[in-house]
């Protein structure tokens, strides 16, 4: 039997999932909760197999319990329940350590499977929240790979895109032609980029360079 605990604001979401729950032969309802604060009391003095967790909550959101929660049990399984997918939201929560994100509009019966597949150690994520994790993820690496470079290898990256050549990239950086088809190269294995144009959209993507026309800090339009 899997135990579960409901964290909703709304009195009428509880009762609808209780009500479903409840007439699942291997589903239990251990307990209700309205705000995120009874919910980390709950959770803790009930400790179900699986926490439903709404977002926007009264006295302690959902984020803010589920780490909590976490942080005095960290084998807790929570399970986001809510109407949002804004990226303030999302990210959040899943870093706070939530196993699952599902939203209200999901039926009943998949809010009961992603329990029984939680219960299991899995994750079940809502298609849009997955592509957003997935995206994020690779923005992450892309910058770690940025973070590989050494403090002369970023500035040959900045000249590339600022469509210099390696003979202007030598001449204003004062070392040799040579010296800067090298540092190209290492620039090109480290970004995991096939060519100079890859690293020059790589360097504008992450706002190392700022594309021709857009303003700087001061105000003025950036030279490049």
């Amino acid at each position: 039997m899997i135990k579960v605990l409901i964290v909703d604001d709304h009195e009428m979401v509880r009762l609808g999932i209780s009500s479903y729950l409840g007439v699942q032969d291997d589903l239990e309802v251990a307990g209700e909760a309205e705000n995120g604060q009874e919910g980390l009391d709950m959770a803790l003095k009930l400790r179900p197999d699986v926490i439903l967790m709404d977002l926007v909550m009264p006295k302690m959101n959902g984020v803010d319990a589920t780490k909590k929660i976490l942080k005095a049990w960290p084998a807790a399984r929570v399970i986001i329940l809510t109407s949002f997918i804004d990226d303030e939201l999302v990210y959040p929560a899943m870093e706070a350590g939530a196993a699952s994100y599902i939203l209200k509009t999901s039926t009943a019966e998949e809010i009961a499977d992603a329990i029984r597949q939680t219960a299991k150690g899995q994750t079940v994520l809502e298609p849009e929240v997955s592509s957003k994790i997935q995206n994020r993820g690779k923005a992450m690496a892309d910058i770690a790979l940025y973070d590989d470079l050494t403090s002369r290898e970023r500035e040959v990256l900045r000249l590339i895109a600022q469509g210099k050549s390696n003979q202007e990239i030598a001449d204003e950086l004062f070392i040799t032609l040579k010296t800067v088809k090298t540092h190209v190269s290492n620039i090109l294995a480290k970004l995991e980029v096939d060519d100079r144009t890859k690293a020059a959209i790589y360097a504008f993507k992450h706002g190392i360079v700022k594309p021709s026309g857009d303003d700087d800090d001061d105000g003025h339009t950036a030279a490049v």
